[in-house]
């Protein structure tokens, strides 16, 4: 069966900080790219902006602290200033910088970044807006969900500016959005949308769940008995088949190997997994009339399947269509052209599934020899009945 890789497919997003959802920019079902605007919020928390504002201000008082320091530094050269006077200063200035430090610290805490912390003091404004985009799956950065585009110094100076001036900039960054959703790449699926324009959201609060459904995982069932047969496929990397019941046209899945074995079996049903890697090519990916962007996949999670495990390896023998081979009693043999005719040859099979069948080189067949690829039994079975005598007296009596 088709499964979920668990801690990767799903991906939540959670509100950052504190605020009220202004605009939603992502429907349930839409395909985005890492890096797309998702949601735009408000931020509302009373204590991120008190520590904003002591942040600012203890920065201000730093700044006059260091150049009356270094005044006194120059007045002091002359001599004309005693040396305590100037080391209260610097005592004065090192309290100011260590208060600093712990404010930076308390921001971070409130779940703000070091590019936004350094963006307040540079810019010498409070971050009132937050822009959250889609993460990126394959990077675990504790800064992805306060990321604006892939421009991190534009996502850097977005932050740092006030809501009036955020606004001017959103259309150029939701068309920078929109062009790189264009692009093929990892794309991720809106599976549920859990916040709404005008919501209140807490830090942590669910806003959204992302899924995505490029990386699968291919859940097989063995007996535990198997549990040997299975680690020796795994260990040799024997490549594993699956074919998906009901596409009858459809081309099995092939080169298939198995990534890991379940570390316990099932006490009730004596059950063993393994899981496969599956890639999930996208069927159709088209844009919708509001512009967002939609993406039909391959296969689906809980989607059944079956597996054709190899169990041993063989070399130099005939590989064949397993319809191609006949069963006459304990016989087995396939029809062989030899002119306008086929004729009967036994074999001797090796191994026998419902998809092919192994045949030993044993001179029965040579590299090069057409045989009928299908219908062998029914071959066989129109045989027989031209074989067999018909009665004169059948059908009436005397």
């Amino acid at each position: 069966m088709v499964v979920e890789r668990p801690g990767r497919t799903q991906i939540h997003v959670s509100a950052p900080l504190t605020g009220v959802i202004t605009h939603v920019h992502s429907l349930p079902g839409a395909a985005v790219t890492p890096g797309t605007l998702l949601f735009e919020i408000r931020l509302t928390h009373e204590e991120l902006v008190t520590a904003q504002t002591e942040f600012l201000k203890t920065l201000g008082e730093l700044e006059v602290e260091q150049r009356e320091v270094t005044r006194l530094e120059q007045v002091a050269e002359t001599g004309a200033l005693s040396g305590r006077t100037l080391l209260e200063r610097r005592y004065a200035r090192d309290r100011l910088q260590a208060l600093l430090k712990a404010q930076q610290e308390a921001l971070r805490l409130h779940g703000l970044t070091d590019q936004q912390v350094d963006a307040i003091a540079t810019e010498r404004r409070l971050l009132r807006s937050l822009l959250v985009t889609a993460p990126e799956p394959d990077e675990h950065s504790h800064e992805e969900p306060l990321m604006l585009a892939a421009d991190a110094e534009a996502a850097r100076r977005m932050t740092s500016d006030p809501a009036e001036t955020q606004q001017e900039h959103l259309p150029k960054i939701a068309k920078q959005m929109n062009s790189a959703a264009e692009h093929p790449g990892h794309l991720l699926v809106i599976e549920r949308l859990a916040a709404s324009k005008g919501q209140a959201v807490r830090a942590g609060d669910p806003l959204c769940t992302l899924s995505d459904p490029e990386h699968l995982l291919i859940e097989g069932h063995a007996f535990a008995e198997d549990r040997d047969t299975i680690a020796r496929t795994a260990a040799q990397r024997w490549p594993v088949e699956a074919l998906f019941p009901g596409l009858e046209e459809e081309e099995p899945v092939t080169g298939l190997q198995i990534a890991r074995v379940a570390v316990e079996i099932d006490p009730l049903s004596r059950i063993l997994p393994f899981y496969l890697e599956l890639r999930n090519p996208r069927i159709r990916d088209l844009t919708g009339p509001d512009g967002q962007r939609y993406v039909e996949w391959k296969y689906l999670a809980g989607q059944r399947l079956q597996l054709s495990i190899p169990v041993a390896h063989w070399s130099d023998q005939f590989v064949v269509p397993a319809a191609a081979v006949a069963r006459d009693g304990a016989d087995r043999l396939v029809f062989r052209r030899n002119g306008r005719l086929f004729e009967r040859v036994p074999v001797h099979v090796l191994h026998e599934d419902g998809q092919s069948a192994v045949i030993a080189d044993d001179g029965s067949l040579f590299p090069g020899d057409v045989i009928a690829g299908r219908s062998a039994a029914q071959i066989l079975m129109a045989l027989r009945s031209r074989a067999v005598p018909v009665d004169p007296h059948a059908g009436h009596s005397h």
